[in-house]
């Protein structure tokens, strides 16, 4: 089962993202604890730069690209990937040209702004952001880089990950949340090498729940017409990522909007965090009852993907 992305793979990232991304905290809480009936160690991505873990990916992919970045650096994001290629780009003294949905949170567009990237809006479609991405690239010149579907993408997600399990050593599992699947293909890989033993699992909003439905069909099913909060978990999963979480994962655990509205709250009074919705989907997953009965996990270890809400948009 050779996948188009290895251990080896994410080690390198690490080493070749060190002093570029921030080794964030990983963080408990005993009342977190107490309502999982389990001890849960959370990576705070929230704190990565542009406010997501989306800078490992995109820091790797454009330090790989070379030459190649000269004309620009392209992408279609609904946000946190943009405001990621945005700086990443900026770093390295090349222009940035991202493709972003006109529905994209305010705040995510100031962010992308604020790296002084070139924004072109489109309709919310996938089709939309395909025949706009393609119209820029052809504009510019620039280098595509997927959101996701990219083996340096993939490997750059998958150093939080590493970075957790050499922090925190021997977990029973591990989960990250599920859009594209590029974070969790990379956790998956180098939770399997870190961690053999450890059991992975998914969280997805149950308004978006594609790679649910795919891995219980055993083939890919695409998303259509998703319907929830978590605006960073909408795209279907990808060539590559798709073989890799299907070779890997126990299973994904889908979430109401309301049980991730839940989440949130608990780590804003118990952590003093905002954490956006996307990257609520694994604590609100580790407390429904249905994970909570199972068995043989004592200590788990999630991602706290991002944290760029609207503060206006606060639930709470």
């Amino acid at each position: 089962m050779s996948h188009a992305v290895g251990f080896a793979d994410i080690e390198s990232a690490a080493l070749r993202l060190e002093g570029v991304v921030f080794r964030t905290p990983v963080a408990s809480s005993p009342e977190i604890d107490g309502l999982a009936g389990r001890e849960v160690l959370m990576k705070c991505e929230n704190l990565q730069h542009v406010g997501a873990f989306k800078f490992r990916g995109a820091s790797n992919a454009v330090e790989l690209l070379g030459k190649g970045a000269e004309k620009g650096i392209c992408t279609h994001s609904s946000g946190n990937h943009a405001q990621a290629v945005a700086l990443a780009a900026k770093r390295r003294g090349v222009p940035a040209y991202i493709v972003m949905p006109n529905t994209a949170p305010k705040i995510k567009v100031q962010g992308v702004v604020s790296h002084e990237a070139e924004i072109t809006f489109c309709e919310p479609t996938l089709e939309a952001r395909i025949t706009t991405t393609e119209a820029v690239l052809e504009r510019t010149g620039a280098a595509f880089i997927h959101p996701f579907d990219n083996p340096h993408v993939i490997a750059g997600q998958g150093t939080a990950a590493f970075e957790l399990l050499q922090e925190v050593g021997k977990l029973d599992a591990v989960m990250a949340p599920i859009g594209g699947g590029g974070l969790l293909s990379g956790t998956s890989i180098a939770t399997r090498k870190l961690a053999p033993n450890a059991m992975i699992f998914g969280a997805e909003p149950s308004g978006a729940d594609d790679a649910a439905r795919s891995l219980a069909a055993g083939e890919l099913i695409p998303q259509t017409s998703p319907d929830t909060i978590c605006d960073g978990l909408l795209t279907s999963l990808g060539e590559l990522t798709w073989p890799i979480l299907r070779d890997h994962l126990e299973g994904i655990i889908t979430v109401s909007d309301d049980e991730v509205l839940r989440a949130m709250k608990l780590l804003y009074n118990h952590l003093g965090m905002v954490v956006e919705p996307s990257g609520a989907t694994c604590l609100a997953a580790v407390l429904k009852p249905e994970f909570n009965e199972r068995e043989g996990i004592d200590r788990i270890g999630i991602i706290l993907s991002g944290g760029n809400v609207d503060p206006e948009g606060l639930p709470f």
